[in-house]
């Protein structure tokens, strides 16, 4: 199979995705239950998976990797099992970090309008023929994402639902948007 690209070309960089936040240990085994930020955890979460780990400096985990032991499904939420973490008190620990995992740019999302987090930020925000702003950044929530535009007069959180981004162009470096009235001008015209 052809990726349409010479042999002497070189690769995009790889990146890191956000996937899971270690919520609480689960169990006497070492068991770490997992928020999920990965819409497709049968590939993020497979064993061997190696993780990095986003941890305070003074924590001993800084700077360390992680690999995927093995992970299932308990009282309908996932835990993870870890190499090295064999009892309650090394995942009590570890509790509250964030993973990461490295990503080759070339794979994309299994879905329709879908998207990783780095593929968005730094696009241009164009509503009504006009840049408003670009994206900063996504921030994710049970209920919906949310965009983070940087605007001129502050950052403007928009959710990232169809109705109000009906376009996303990442060859064109563009997000087309029709916010609710108000939304975006509330930071023009606020003079109160």
């Amino acid at each position: 199979m052809s990726t349409g690209s010479s042999p002497t070309a070189p690769r995009p960089e790889r990146v890191e995705l956000r996937v899971a936040r270690l919520v609480r240990a689960h169990g006497l085994k070492g068991g770490l239950k997992l928020e999920l930020y990965t819409d497709d955890p049968e590939l993020r979460f497979t064993p061997g998976s190696e993780f990095t780990l986003q941890v305070p400096t003074d924590s001993p985990w800084w700077g360390k990797k992680i690999t995927l032991e093995s992970i299932r499904e308990i009282n309908s939420s996932p835990v993870a099992f870890f190499e090295g973490i064999a009892d309650r008190d090394a995942a009590e620990s570890i509790v509250r970090a964030i993973l990461w995992i490295e990503h080759d740019p070339e794979v994309t999302p299994r879905e329709n309008n879908a998207w990783f987090d780095h593929e968005l930020v730094g696009l241009d925000v164009v509503r009504d023929g006009a840049s408003v702003g670009t994206i900063a950044r996504l921030e994710h929530f049970p209920a919906q994402d949310l965009l983070v535009v940087d605007t001129p007069s502050g950052e403007v959180l928009l959710p990232f639902v169809e109705a109000f981004v009906p376009q996303v162009d990442i060859a064109a470096r563009q997000v087309l948007i029709t916010p609710p009235g108000g939304l975006f001008e509330a930071l023009d015209g606020d003079a109160s």
